[in-house]
């Protein structure tokens, strides 16, 4: 590989601006395609063959009256809403929302118990997706009216949350300004950091260009371009940082501008390649689990991140080729002598020293850190035996929030688990009696435990499906809510609707977060496996071992599941969500399982750059064990560092309002920062010294079968 990326290297370093003309030319090009596809992103989200899933699909085709979006507007008055004035203002709303577009109707206003709140139902007649800003800006116009009466006026449902306006970003920029930050230290050169950050943007521009062309073709949700953002800014900050380190090293060795950016991608570039490859192999085995929702949010991702690496190591030769030697501090910029085959310069000697000292203190007593490095990271994941998947409600929303607002006052006014009613779909096109069936139906559901109330039945206009909503008793998050549905789908409708003819499904927003939550328990240990595998062998191959893959994924595991600890405690414990800021809430189903195969990816980056180096001063005929802390030396300050970029890109993220970015971004941060320090530092220099050469085992049948391997150096 080394080979071939060295040609690439010299190529673009040859003809800089032609490669940056060509750069601008295909974002220009991939600009137009995308605006020509109709690039767009989606909130639909399939669940394959679950009860929830065939509810919808039932309604969607056959009753498409009540198959569409709706919002909630919630009105509540101390003064109570029976008075001539608040039934005057409450009759305008009606009159003013029933007369807007895409409206299929206004349900009446219901009052609780003692009149103090009320709501109405407004129903669309397409999903929340197809609207626009424009549909939520009427409403909102609608009910200012009402504060003028003295009626306090809130919102929620998913025509309010999709159109809602999200606050400006601005932990984006605290990242991106963090990352600027700490390679200007590292580098002490600003045209360094031009070319390293700078890279980055532009892989970054251009990925989230070709992803926004995929999506004219394939379904991407809405939030996957964020995280895709998150991880390629991160990823392409730390690929141009290893391969403009390289290029300063080889300045400081004696090589021309030239030969250093050529050298500079065979070697490091190698690095990237495998690095990018193992993290676009772990996030894309996402696909095994068979949610489209988790798949397309893999795919983004895994574009974003390819773009990156290949964009390193194109786009960053050229660059470095026009920087030339302005990316080494002032007083280094002159010429060097061409140093002695093998002697490293001076400068940096000094800058690998402390991690060197490191390396070999902690090579001094390999058990006691090997030993205490893993209690930690046992420590640290035991919480996450208690991890709870699920989906946070409009009830874990800042206090304030309009649909915050709307769900206190409903579950106030008319009980805990009014805020998340089930909806049973009827498939009655078998049914000898579709009338006597539903309602007895009705009855059943009426006489369930953990029902508070149940609506009268719908029937579309041919008779042939019904739907029924009910009312838990219990709120949305509740076990006893999931219970519920268990027992609605086990025992209740399977014995009401015996010998009917008639087919029932549980269907609405509890019972869809719950066969999410299942799905994904379910997909999990397939993706660890997928994932552990594919990356096993691209590691023997790199590496020519079968011990190292081993052992890093093992590490990987402990970082991972340290993360997922940190996680846990921050949302779902008392102390934890309030130094948050937030309410207690289980962990976002999708979470860990994207958690996953982010954090394996990227902390084999680490690995290979760490790895690669050992590998190289090895052979090198030093010995596995000297090797250890030359390597750890030469590359501690460059991970930490690229660690430390990452971890603020990643907690830049987490300052936002959508749970499920911050709850991903806290435990990325939390994983890198783990990563980088404990086990890079600590763990893995022990265990490589405790395994010494037999960490490089590998039968000869199998040497033989691999050839020359991937040749990665570093």
């Amino acid at each position: 590989m080394s080979g071939w990326l060295e040609r690439v290297g010299r190529s673009a370093a040859r003809r800089p601006w032609g490669t940056l003309a060509g750069f601008l030319v295909m974002l220009l090009m991939l600009g137009g395609i995308a605006g020509g596809v109709g690039a767009g992103f989606t909130d639909e989200v399939r669940l394959g063959e679950t009860g929830s899933q065939q509810a919808s699909d039932l309604l969607t085709e056959r009753f498409p009256a009540v198959a569409g979006d709706t919002a909630t507007l919630v009105v509540h008055s101390t003064a109570g809403l029976r008075t001539e004035r608040a039934t005057a203002a409450v009759d305008t709303l009606i009159a003013s929302v029933s007369s807007q577009p895409d409206v299929v109707s206004v349900a009446p206003l219901q009052i609780s118990a003692d009149g103090s709140t009320g709501y109405l139902t407004v129903l669309y007649r397409a999903k929340a997706a197809d609207l626009s800003a424009e549909h939520l800006h009427r409403l909102e116009q609608a009910l200012q009216p009402l504060g003028r009466s003295g009626i306090e006026a809130s919102m929620r449902g998913p025509v309010v949350d999709r159109w809602r306006e999200r606050p400006v970003p601005i932990g984006e920029g605290v990242g991106l300004l963090a990352a600027i930050l700490l390679v200007t230290l590292l580098f002490r050169s600003v045209i360094a950091t031009v070319v390293t950050v700078g890279s980055a943007l532009v892989g970054l521009v251009l990925g989230n260009t070709v992803l926004a062309v995929v999506s004219g073709f394939v379904d991407i949700p809405t939030v996957a371009p964020t995280i895709a953002i998150m991880l390629g800014l991160g990823a392409g900050v730390d690929y141009a940082l290893f391969l403009v380190a390289r290029y300063r090293a080889r300045l400081r060795a004696g090589d021309d501008v030239l030969t250093a950016a050529a050298t500079a991608t065979g070697t490091t570039g190698s690095a990237v390649i495998t690095a990018g490859a193992i993290v676009v192999v772990s996030i894309c085995g996402l696909a095994v689990t068979g949610i489209t929702i988790i798949g397309r949010m893999g795919l983004a991702a895994a574009i974003v991140v390819a773009v990156a690496a290949i964009t390193t190591v194109t786009l960053v030769p050229a660059a470095m080729r026009l920087a030339g030697r302005r990316v080494l501090p002032r007083a280094e910029r002159a010429p060097l002598e061409v140093t002695q085959s093998g002697q490293r310069p001076a400068q940096d000697e000094r800058e690998g020293r402390w991690a060197r000292d490191l390396a070999r203190s902690v090579a001094r007593r390999p058990w006691v850190n090997a030993v205490v490095s893993a209690a930690v990271l046992l420590s640290l994941a035991t919480p996450a035996l208690g991890l709870q998947l699920g989906q946070p409600d409009d009830g874990n929303r800042p206090v304030g929030d309009t649909m915050r607002i709307a769900y206190d006052r409903l579950a106030e006014g008319f009980g805990p688990g009014f805020n998340g009613p089930l909806l049973i779909a009827v498939d009655l096109r078998e049914a000898a009696d579709a009338t006597a069936t539903v309602q007895a139906l009705a009855g059943a559901l009426s006489g369930t435990p953990g029902v508070a109330a149940v609506a009268p039945p719908q029937l579309d206009p041919t008779g042939r499906t019904a739907v029924i909503t009910l009312v838990p008793t219990t709120p949305p998050q509740a076990e006893q809510t999931s219970e519920l549905v268990r027992a609605l789908r086990e025992r209740v409708l399977p014995t009401a609707v015996a010998g009917t003819g008639a087919t029932a499904y549980v269907g609405g927003q509890t019972a869809t977060f719950d066969d999410r939550a299942t799905k994904v328990s379910d997909a999990l240990l397939p993706l660890i496996v997928t994932v552990i595998g594919l990356s096993l062998i691209l590691l023997a191959i790199a590496f020519r071992s079968l011990v190292l893959p081993v052992v890093s994924a093992a590490l990987n595991l402990l970082s991972i599941g340290a993360a997922y600890g940190v996680v846990t405690l921050a949302f779902q414990t008392g102390p934890g969500a309030e130094l948050l800021g937030v309410h207690e809430q289980p962990v976002v189903s999708f979470v860990p399982m994207l958690m996953f195969a982010i954090l394996f990816g990227l902390s084999m980056d680490y690995t290979v750059f760490l790895l690669s180096a050992v590998r190289e001063e090895r052979l090198a005929s030093t010995g596995a064990r000297a090797a250890v802390p030359l390597a750890v030396g030469r590359t501690a300050g460059l991970i930490t560092t690229a660690g430390a970029i990452m971890t603020l890109v990643f907690l830049g993220f987490a300052v936002t309002e959508e749970t499920e970015v911050t709850m991903i971004g806290l435990g990325l941060a939390t994983a890198v920062l783990i990563d980088v320090t404990l086990v890079r530092l600590f763990l893995a220099p022990a265990v490589l010294e405790l395994l010494g050469e037999r960490a490089w085992w590998l039968p000869g049948w199998l040497d033989r079968r691999l050839g020359q391997g991937l040749a990665l150096t570093h």
